[in-house]
């Protein structure tokens, strides 16, 4: 067997930590909620710019120009070939873009991808929502600013005083089924996604041509709201959707001849998120790189990836693909720690941490076939230990108090997972929100120790979790060090000085290392709801037990824990980013 990876990995320079652009041989990081916020924002005043200038123009000196001066023989035309079917037909698809219609599909649109998947999906919740919200404030400032007569026929409908540019209800309907196209696109697999898609996107051209035949629009004022949607969508998906801020396809460009190394290629993954199909196509974009029979091994409920990665290697694997959630990955990262063997991430899970901090495609097929195309990088991990907990790795976060008892408390009633779904997270949040604060002894890099009471501490490698939101802005999985959030808010003002650090733009200072000695006064930093701090080794020791966990997993309780960051410890085949 032979398989295509680099000769030699390419190392990580270490460089300024949190945001900034990747250059060749150095880990893209998504950047976070506060600059696509600023994104959005800037490109949204653009685009309503762009649609007022248009729709001035129409209405100016434009409106003596061909195409527009036939507009009116379309509008009739439309009028002379009316029938009763024709009319019931249009009547509903104009029913389709209406404001209640839509408001109401994106609410149930919306609350289903929170609610269903294990996981709630709250990127693409947030896509279809704001973009919606957002074409439907630039409908709103250009009826304010141009002023177009509706057309001179007889119309089926009641108006409101609005102007006939852009019409509301395509460029609604665009958002709304444009979104969810682009959604099905991206999450359905099998040929039936690419069905569901093209029939999600001709929605908004019948209701645009429903709006023309019930003498509401004309054809200028359809096409502007087809833009309008159009626009709102590329502008909200740019900014939570792709590459520069969460994840982005690379191009399928054709694989560089790379040496071959002997051995065998072992797919290791989880039966319950990696179906037939996936497998399937794996093995095809496996075959396409010169990976030719690669071995596929079922992780079990007994062990969820590390005997099947560790089984692989000794039976002389030279790569490794990982399917599966945060938990596969661990297991098999921890198989592999310190192994020349690469390992190939390909998240199947609903979580994918450290995927998308990574900024790899979430597609699975897309995935594996980036990555061959790419290089091997050393990653870092995180090593743990502590009372009752035998020494394991981790690759994204570790934490115990608050969030580890929201996953204990979450995993402990099956019966509510699997009625409530995500729900039953929320309940358990709810429900461990008043749990007492500890006091807890932090040694950091072998300084004196920082006296604390918290509510949560929580170990990075990786700084984003679910929905873009950055807990850790710092962090980077390839600079050797760990990154450290103390949660400690006190009454209804500390949680919402928290709340409001946790999603403040920006990066905060790093300290030097040196810092941990300096800040570990009780005075300086203190009582504080949020602090951030980095370090290599760090020792914890809390006055009462704590729930803990690894990777979204929950492991013993207990009143110690060590953690060290292990640099370069797994090798990655991840790939290529240019500046």
């Amino acid at each position: 067997m032979s398989t295509a990876v680099p000769e030699r990995p390419a190392e990580l320079p270490g460089g300024r930590r949190g945001e900034g652009a990747a250059g060749p041989g150095r880990l893209a990081m998504p950047r976070g909620i506060g600059w696509s916020a600023r994104w959005i924002a800037a490109l949204t005043v653009c685009q309503a710019a762009l649609m007022v200038g248009i729709g001035l123009l129409i209405t100016g000196p434009a409106r003596d120009l061909w195409p527009l001066t036939a507009e009116d023989g379309v509008n009739e035309a439309f009028e002379r070939m009316r029938t009763h079917t024709l009319t019931a037909l249009s009547s509903a698809a104009s029913e389709a873009g209406n404001t209640l219609t839509v408001i109401a599909l994106t609410a149930v649109s919306c609350l289903g991808l929170l609610l269903v998947p294990r996981l709630p999906m709250w990127r693409q919740a947030v896509f279809l929502a704001l973009a919606v919200s957002l074409q439907s404030l630039v409908f709103l400032v250009i009826t304010v600013a141009v002023d177009r007569h509706r057309p001179e026929v007889h119309r089926l409908d009641g108006s409101l005083p609005t102007s006939s540019y852009t019409s509301g209800h395509t460029g609604a309907a665009t958002a709304l089924y444009g979104g969810l196209a682009v959604l099905a696109v991206s999450r359905l697999r099998g040929p039936w996604r690419t069905v569901v898609a093209c029939l999600l996107c001709l929605l908004p051209l019948a209701v645009g041509a429903a709006r023309l035949y019930r003498g509401m629009h004309h054809p200028t004022d359809v096409a502007g709201g087809l833009v309008n949607g159009g626009l709102s969508l590329l502008i909200v998906g740019r900014a939570l959707l792709t590459d520069g801020f969460v994840t982005a396809v690379p191009a399928r460009t054709p694989a560089p001849h790379r040496p071959r190394v002997p051995g065998r290629t072992a797919v290791v993954f989880n039966p319950t998120v990696t179906d037939e199909a996936d497998r399937d196509a794996l093995r095809r974009v496996l075959e396409h790189h010169g990976h030719h029979a690669p071995v596929f091994i079922r992780t079990t409920a007994d062990d969820p990836g590390g005997g099947q990665s560790a089984e692989a290697v000794r039976d002389g694997a030279a790569l490794v693909v990982v399917c599966g959630g945060d938990g596969t990955l661990r297991a098999a990262a921890d198989a592999l720690a310190g192994s020349d063997v690469p390992l190939v991430l390909v998240p199947c899970g609903t979580g994918n941490l450290l995927a998308r901090n990574l900024g790899l495609p979430l597609a699975p097929a897309d995935a594996l076939d980036a990555a061959l195309r790419g290089t091997v990088h050393r990653v870092d991990l995180g090593r743990v230990a502590g009372d009752g907990l035998a020494p394991t790795h981790f690759a994204a976060m570790s934490g115990a108090g608050l969030d580890a008892a929201m996953v204990e408390r979450a995993n402990a009633n099956d019966r509510a997972k699997s009625v409530l779904g995500w729900l039953a997270y929320v309940l358990a949040v709810l429900r461990v929100l008043r749990t007492p604060r500890t006091g807890v002894d932090i040694t950091l890099d072998g300084a004196p120790a920082l006296r604390r009471t918290a509510r949560m501490v929580l170990v990075g490698n990786i700084g984003t979790v679910q929905g873009g939101v950055t807990l850790l802005p710092g962090a980077r999985p390839d600079d050797g060090r760990l990154d450290l959030l103390v949660l400690d808010p006190r009454g209804l003002g500390g949680w919402l000085a928290a709340v409001r650090t946790l999603l403040r733009p920006g990066t905060p200072p790093s300290p030097p290392p040196t810092a941990p000695a300096s800040r570990g006064r009780d005075g300086d930093g203190a009582g504080a709801p949020v602090e951030f701090f980095t370090f290599r080794r760090a020792e914890f020791t809390f006055d009462t037990p704590q729930p803990r966990e690894l990777d979204g997993d929950p492991v013993t309780a207990g009143r110690r824990l060590t953690v060290e960051v292990r640099p370069g410890a797994l090798s990655m085949l991840l790939p290529v980013r240019e500046k």
